[in-house]
């Protein structure tokens, strides 16, 4: 199998997690849902009122400059529980978009409940 059709695959797998957790779980203004995204290189995440369609509070490791790996997914939810807490959340519902929980995901989360925000 070439390198193409096993990225396709991945990502195809990605998707079909992506909407079988989408489908349990939903953020409202008072509990957000955080929604992460990871590339090879950069790390993104935003917390969405699904009610309103509206983003409340969002951080990139690209304009943090920051690659994406554990420690920096550490600075990066930091970053985030600050602009969380700026924005009077302190309760959010974390959408892991499909990735695995493990490695930079878990980190991330993890990170976020060090720095005081309820998943």
């Amino acid at each position: 199998m070439s390198r193409a059709k096993d990225l396709a695959k991945k990502n195809s797998l990605r998707i079909k997690r992506k909407r079988r957790v989408r489908g349990s779980i939903f953020g409202t203004d008072n509990k957000p849902r955080v929604s992460i995204f990871k590339s090879n290189k950069y790390l993104s995440a935003q917390a969405i009122n699904d009610v309103d369609g509206v983003t409340l509070a969002a951080v990139s490791s690209q304009a943090l400059g920051l690659r994406v790996n554990k420690e920096n997914a550490i600075k990066v939810a930091a970053q985030f529980a600050e602009a969380l807490k700026a924005a009077g959340i302190e309760t959010v519902v974390f959408d892991r978009n499909g990735y695995l929980y493990h490695g930079v995901i878990a980190a991330f989360a993890d990170a976020l409940r060090d720095n005081g925000i309820k998943l």
